[in-house]
């Protein structure tokens, strides 16, 4: 090989090796809402992106965490993000129902087995029925908390005085505190305050019929995201899918989890098995529809149920590739 071409070839091998340079630091970048920083289901983009499942489908996530479903909602209302994650559902078809720019791309959590209402372990309360004029926590103005907590009223027939309190972590030194009656959390919250007898349960989400089995949580988008982002939503969707199956698979995720969430193994391990069965992070199926629609009316989110026609234009799962 003569000197020019030696000179050529060497050019090439640059010019390649920087294109592929390139690509590989061509990512695109989600930025997303996330409702309740640690919980198990929520923590599905935080445990994707350490095990580089987005990264493989050529996505760079910045994660910004809030206080509650509620205050994720006005994040994708308002643009700031291009995902929101664990917003509640009947929060969603509220602000659907009043011409708000949402689109659910997928069920987040399918029942409320993971959200539990307690008190001081030394609380005169025993029962739902003694919610009745006390001060009941939950997280923010439409959120899955949000939504329960009314369901506890309106099927049990009491009058709690309805307090949000942001996270698990501010709720609970607002029960201790003697600020509040009732507080609220989600495992792996609370569940040392528990084993050390501090606090007991009194409620679960799945104690209300309008929660019990029924999709409580979903994943949001803005319509000009979904507009002008569809493949970047439909590649998150994809990784999203494989990040729930590894997050079952085996202990490799469960050690991203309780690394990121600082717990020791076993209490991940319990936090996933005992809260959160698999099919309840399901993303492609929003579970209950017709009685979450009936009930939106009930619990009045909604003046009046939405059409077919409107459910088909509000939720846009991604089909799986």
């Amino acid at each position: 090989m003569n000197i020019l071409k030696q000179l050529l070839f060497a050019a090439g091998v640059v010019v390649m090796a920087a294109s592929s340079a390139g690509l590989a630091q061509a990512q695109d970048r989600l930025k997303l809402a996330v409702g309740q920083r640690g919980n198990w289901d929520t923590s599905v983009s935080e445990i994707g992106s350490r095990l580089g499942i987005f990264k493989k489908h050529n996505l760079e996530l910045q994660l910004l965490y809030t206080q509650g479903g509620g205050e994720t909602q006005q994040a994708v209302l308002s643009n700031s993000v291009d995902i929101g994650v664990a917003g509640g559902i009947m929060g969603a078809l509220s602000a659907y129902s009043k011409g708000a720019p949402v689109r659910i791309i997928a069920a987040e959590t399918t029942g409320g087995q993971d959200l539990f209402w307690y008190v001081k372990a030394d609380s005169p309360i025993k029962t739902l029925k003694e919610f009745d004029g006390r001060t009941v926590a939950y997280s923010t103005n439409g959120s899955s908390t949000h939504g329960i907590v009314n369901a506890f009223a309106q099927e049990n027939g009491i009058k709690p005085r309805l307090t949000a309190t942001g996270g698990p972590a501010p709720t609970l030194t607002q029960v201790m505190s003697g600020q509040i009656d009732v507080g609220w959390s989600a495992p792996p919250f609370g569940l040392e305050q528990l084993n050390k007898g501090e606090i007991r349960v009194i409620a679960t989400g799945n104690d209300t019929r309008a929660f019990k089995t029924q999709t409580v949580r979903l994943l949001i988008t803005n319509t000009s995201v979904l507009q002008n982002k569809k493949d970047q939503i439909e590649r998150y969707m994809a990784a999203y899918r494989e990040t729930v199956e590894a997050m079952y698979a085996s202990d490799e995720a469960l050690k991203v989890y309780a690394d990121f969430v600082g717990v020791p193994l076993e209490i991940a391990r319990r936090t996933r098995d005992d809260f959160f069965p698999k099919e309840a992070l399901n993303p492609d199926r929003i579970v209950g529809l017709d009685t979450i629609v009936r009930d939106a009316v009930v619990l009045k989110y909604t003046a009046q149920p939405l059409t077919k026609e409107q459910l088909d234009e509000l939720i846009q799962i991604p089909p799986r590739r």
